[in-house]
């Protein structure tokens, strides 16, 4: 029998047999235009898991002209959240206040820039991180719990604080490049449980002839 089950809503089931009900598979609970999820990423919250896109990313409409694109075997911890380019007010003038918000022939600022926001494969987002407009998170980063992510984060990296800064790396250069050449989230799923040992140990020349 497989571990992961890519068509779960609740993915994790307890030693008793139960299941863990407040974490999600977001591929499978999300049903939004402007959110794009890969398989086997997961977020915790106490929600019903229809309201997991506004607790997600609670400033996303429908209508808006940016996207969230999450990854695969993204794990996000309870309490974090993506404030998205739609929650941005005007700043180049006198006021900061969203005026335009107020009127729906008005609301959207079209003339104030969006960017995508975008996290990438295998990413950790510990408790209660915030994730800032437009920012992309490499794939196999970590991101402190209580971060405040307000730039780029590159694969591989640790980044913790308010902003975050990056803490350390967790690999050398040349072996980032060569996990991200490997990149192990695109093989099918029984090629990645038949190497879940070298996955998890870090067997780096295993996954090279996997």
């Amino acid at each position: 029998m497989p571990l992961l089950d890519a068509d779960a809503v609740h993915p994790i089931t307890l030693p008793d047999g139960t299941l863990y009900r407040d974490t999600v598979y977001l591929k499978n609970v999300i049903d939004h235009p402007r959110i794009e999820v890969g398989d086997f990423s997961y977020y915790t919250h106490s929600g019903r898991p229809e309201d997991t896109a506004q607790i997600l990313a609670p400033y996303l409409g429908r209508g808006v002209r940016e996207r969230l694109v999450i990854g695969k075997f993204v794990q996000i911890a309870r309490g974090c959240y993506f404030i998205t380019s739609s929650a941005n007010h005007p700043m180049t003038g006198f006021s900061a206040y969203p005026f335009r918000i107020f009127k729906p022939e008005t609301f959207g600022y079209k003339d104030l820039p969006v960017k995508d926001t975008v996290v990438g494969h295998d990413v950790w987002i510990g408790h209660n991180a915030a994730i800032m407009p437009g920012v992309r998170i490499g794939a196999g980063a970590i991101v402190a719990a209580s971060s405040v992510v307000a730039r780029d984060v590159p694969p591989y990296a640790v980044v913790g604080g308010n902003p975050a800064t990056i803490l350390r790396m967790r690999y050398p250069d040349e072996i980032i490049a060569e996990l991200l050449d490997i990149a192990w989230w695109d093989w099918p799923i029984d090629k990645i449980e038949a190497n879940l040992p070298f996955l998890t140990s870090g067997d780096l020349a295993a996954l090279r002839v996997a």
